[in-house]
């Protein structure tokens, strides 16, 4: 729940570098609560306007720490948009954040795991 926590409070931060573990616990929990709107609301017969509302509030925090994970990789976050092609941005999206990031600084600032975070 930490990484949940700290991405949500780097609200609009695009510098600095994502480790895996970080950019991937905030992807699942970030599903799991969609996941649990979703039921809420198809039990209580509702329209998605909660679902809605926790999809912009976590807009900028899911590109922030996509773009951070890029960087983790020392790609520029520009590389998020290669996910609007269809299936093919998806799957070369998804092996970026995938990939180990580089072991030591980059353009984009040090190895956030020889921080110990």
């Amino acid at each position: 729940m930490n990484y949940y926590l700290d991405v949500v409070k780097k609200y609009a931060v695009f510098s600095g570098r994502a480790r895996r573990k970080e950019y991937w616990m905030f992807f699942l929990i970030n599903f799991v609560i969609s996941i649990v709107l979703s039921i809420i609301e198809l039990t209580a017969g509702i329209s998605p306007f909660l679902s809605l509302i926790y999809g912009l509030a976590v807009l900028l925090p899911s590109i922030g720490v996509g773009v951070r994970r890029l960087h983790d990789t020392d790609r520029s976050g520009w590389w998020l948009l290669i996910g609007l092609v269809p299936l093919v941005g998806f799957i070369i999206l998804l092996v970026f954040t995938c990939l180990e990031g580089q072991r030591h600084d980059n353009k984009y600032g040090p190895d956030p795991k020889a921080g110990g975070y």
